[in-house]
Order: structure tokens, then sequence, then C-alpha cells
């Protein structure tokens, strides 16, 4: 039987029991199956078989996890756990996280749905889940010592609630909490509406925003990192191993994300302008709803914005943030715009034999150098397109529109084959005239005549007759 939208709406009083454990043999042989995911790349969507009919959605380099319906309850397995999570190609980070990926697979449920979620504990210490924007009873809420006892490891809880509203959700940790989710630990939560007509869309793309601070050649979090993070992750990876999201020419596409990072994060696509459709809060009213390119999303926010993808290419997607789009930053590596390291590099040459000079005109040979690195990192820089280095990392993907592919095919399409004539080019006509230039403002004051001055050792000068002595 199936909660109506108006009978479990009508049930506000409802209160199921709290998270509880389960232990004994009998009691974990009813268990539904818990399974494990060791690809890196985007799967298929995952279309119902039962139940009111939606548009799956699909989630870059991750999964949806399968449910098993046992009478009203549509139940799920998740096992927290240490997992190993391919970055992009070249590195690999250890982490902590859910079924055997970081971020663990998105839950997928409909608007009115009984959920009972099953959380096994195979970390060293005790966990707890917080199902993040969902309306529930406060003992499912999932936090560790207030609504719940812990989950001590080795151990199995069960959170049983009514999904009371469609929107977009996330789950993540509440104990321990700043360990946990530095370590990985989070997913997503998709609720479709029960009307499979409402806010109906052809591909719908989600992921989290994370981060990490991995020092080159280790493979550990710095989970006591607050602020210097180096790499800036979609679903724990970083650019060139960020999925594309990939939408046929025509269709309506939703793009939903959560930062779980520590800073907010103005999220823009080219190409395109959009409509901002959902919060955490809940969906935009249609005459609320507001056009953007580019959209922040805070700390514990999750953001939905739709667009037609009627202009086929290959349309970057990235933060904003400029050190956002790089890969593990030297934070502490001096800037060299300017200096000719040509007269230097010969003695650092004898200091530390190898040493390359560079920095000097910009960072972006960077993206084209091939260069010994330390064991597990990344450049900071790195990936190509049709036309060379992309010279990006981090927060970086692309939104490939075609005219030609199927309804339901996500595989990458290659680069965009341009229409002649629709290429910026280089000028290899007659020469230009060298444009004028006006000279840089200048004071006439030379910067050596600057002195700080300390006030309180400033000289005291007598005052002038008629005065005021404090002028």
């Amino acid at each position: 039987m199936t909660v109506s939208r108006r009978g479990f709406l009508g049930a506000g009083g409802l209160a199921l029991a709290g998270a509880s454990m389960i232990s004994g043999r009998t009691q974990a042989a009813g268990l539904p199956e818990a399974p494990t995911m060791t690809e890196a790349t985007m799967q298929p969507p995952l279309y119902p078989k039962s139940g009111p009919d939606y548009q799956p959605v699909v989630t870059l380099n991750g999964w949806t996890l399968p449910w098993r319906q046992n009478g009203d309850w549509k139940e799920f397995h998740l096992v927290a756990e240490p997992v190993v999570r391919e970055l992009a190609p070249g590195m690999k980070a250890h982490l902590w996280g859910y079924n055997g990926q970081s971020p663990g697979p998105t839950i997928e449920a409909v608007e009115g749905d009984k959920v009972r979620i099953f959380v096994t504990n195979k970390l060293p210490e005790n966990t707890a889940v917080h199902w993040h924007g969902q309306l529930l009873p406060n003992g499912m809420d999932g936090v560790g010592g207030l609504n719940q006892p812990h989950i001590p490891p080795g151990k199995t809880f069960v959170y049983e609630f009514i999904l009371r509203k469609s929107g977009t959700f996330m789950y993540h940790p509440h104990s321990d909490e700043m360990v946990q989710m530095a370590m990985g630990m989070m997913g997503f939560f998709v609720v479709h509406p029960r009307d499979p007509a409402e806010r109906r869309v052809d591909r719908d793309f989600v992921f989290l925003l994370n981060a990490f601070d991995i020092e080159a050649g280790s493979y550990v979090p710095r989970v006591n990192e607050m602020t210097d993070f180096n790499l800036w992750c979609w679903n724990s990876r970083v650019f060139p191993g960020i999925d594309h999201l990939v939408a046929r020419q025509g269709d309506k596409v939703r793009i939903r994300f959560g930062n779980l990072t520590m800073t907010n994060h103005p999220i823009h696509m080219h190409g395109y302008d959009f409509k901002v459709t959902g919060t955490d809060g809940g969906w935009v009213p249609e005459s609320a709803q507001w056009p953007e390119v580019s959209v922040d999303v805070a700390v514990g926010q999750m953001r939905a914005f739709e667009f037609v993808a009627d202009v086929p290419g290959d349309w970057a997607i990235h933060c904003h943030k400029s050190h956002h789009t790089m890969n593990a930053m030297g934070h502490d590596v001096r800037t060299y715009i300017g200096v000719n390291m040509k007269k230097t590099a010969p003695a650092l040459k004898k200091v530390a034999p190898g040493y390359m000079p560079m920095g000097g005109s910009g960072m972006g040979e960077m993206g084209s150098m091939e260069m010994p690195l330390p064991d597990n990192t990344l450049p900071m820089m790195t990936g190509y397109g049709q036309f060379g280095p992309i010279e990006m990392g981090g927060m970086f993907s692309v939104v490939k529109v075609r005219p030609d592919i199927a309804a339901d095919d996500y595989k990458d399409p290659g680069w965009y084959k341009h229409p002649e004539g629709t290429v910026a080019y280089e000028w290899t006509g007659e020469k230009l005239a060298e444009p004028a230039r006006g000279a840089s403002p200048d004071s006439g004051v030379k910067a050596t005549e600057f002195k700080a001055v300390d006030p309180r050792k400033r000289p005291v000068r007598a005052a002038k007759a008629g005065g005021h002595g404090n002028h």
C-alpha cells in the first residue's frame, strides 16, 4: 500500500520509533543487500520498476543506491567504511565514505514514500547519519548523543521516516562531524514529486562540492585544516577526472549541487542563462524563479537550476573562484612574474639538480609541461581539449550538448565539431597599426619618499600663536 500525498501530509503528528540498533543473527539475516561500487565514472540512471514514474538522476562520478520493497517500506542499506577514491588519474586518496565510495551513493525516492535506511558502521569509531533538509521525527534526525545513541563500530542502526516533501537533500555524519566530513563522508538524497508530470525534466544531474588538503605524496587528508585546502572537488573528483554533463539538443536539463566545503562557491556555466528553480528549503515557485549565469551556494546549502539545451557545443561549467579551478596548489610558492629566471636557474640547479625555471611569465606554461612530480599528486593545471591544454583543475567540467544522441545516452560524445567559420582564429592579414597607449598616472612622488611612522614616537610640535594646540 502506498501512502497518498493527502494522507501523509495530514499525518503531522505521526512519530515513528527513534533510530534503533539491529543486533543478533536472526535480525541481521533480514538486512537488505548493501551493494558497493568500485568504478569512478558516472553509472547509468536507476529507473523505477514500480510505483510512481520519474526521471531518475545521474550522479557525476557516482551512482544511485538500489532499494528493496518490503511491504510499505522502501529499504536501503548504507555501510560507513574506509574507501580508496581516485581523485583524478594519477592520484588516489584514502578516505571514509559509504558503500565503497566517497561520496556515498545517491538515495533516490518519491514524495510520500516510507523509507527504512539501515546504516552499518565499519569505521574505527562511532558514527551517525543526519538527513540534511528532510522533515522527519526528531529521533531520526541523526545527531549522535542528542537525538540517538552513536552507532558503535560493527553495529547497524535503522532510520525510518516518511518523505514529506520533494526536493534536493543530502546526508552526512553528525558524529565526530569535523573528522568524518573532512574524510569524505557525505551523499546526495533526491526526492521526486509524487506527480510524474510535476517539475519533469529530460536530464537531471547531481553532485556534491567537497574539498581536501592532501600534501603531495601522501594519501590521507589533513582533517584539522580550516581554510587552506589544495584540492577542490565535485564528488571527490577534480578536473580532468570529473565526468562531463552530456545533454541532447532540446532537452530540458536540471543541475543540482550541494556544498559541504568550508566556503561558498559561485558556480558559473558558459553559453546559457538559466533559472534557479530549487534551494535546500524547497522548490522555487515559477513566478519567483530568477535568471542567472552564475549561482552562489553557501556552506551547507543546495541549489538547483534548469535550462533548455538548445545551443550545441562544449560549454564550461566551474566554480568562479579562480583558485578553485586548480589542483594541488603550493600556497607558499613565490611569485616570479617579471623575473628573468634564466639568470638564476644555473645557481639554483647547483643546489637542486633538475630545477626548471618557470613562473616568470605566468603559470599557463604548466598546462602543457611534463615534469617529474612526487608520487600520488597532480599538477596544478592539467587536462587537454581539442585545441591544446585547457589549463584548469579542481571544480571544472564541460556541458556537452549534441543533436544526435539518444534520450538515455550519457556517454562522452567526444569534442564538438564546430561549423566552419565559428572558431576564434589568428589574424594573418595586413599588420595592424600599433594601438596608442596612454601613460600610467604618476603623482611624481617616489616610492622611497613614503615612510611608515609610528604615531607613538611622532615628535610633538609647538603650537603656533593664535592656533589650537591640537592642530
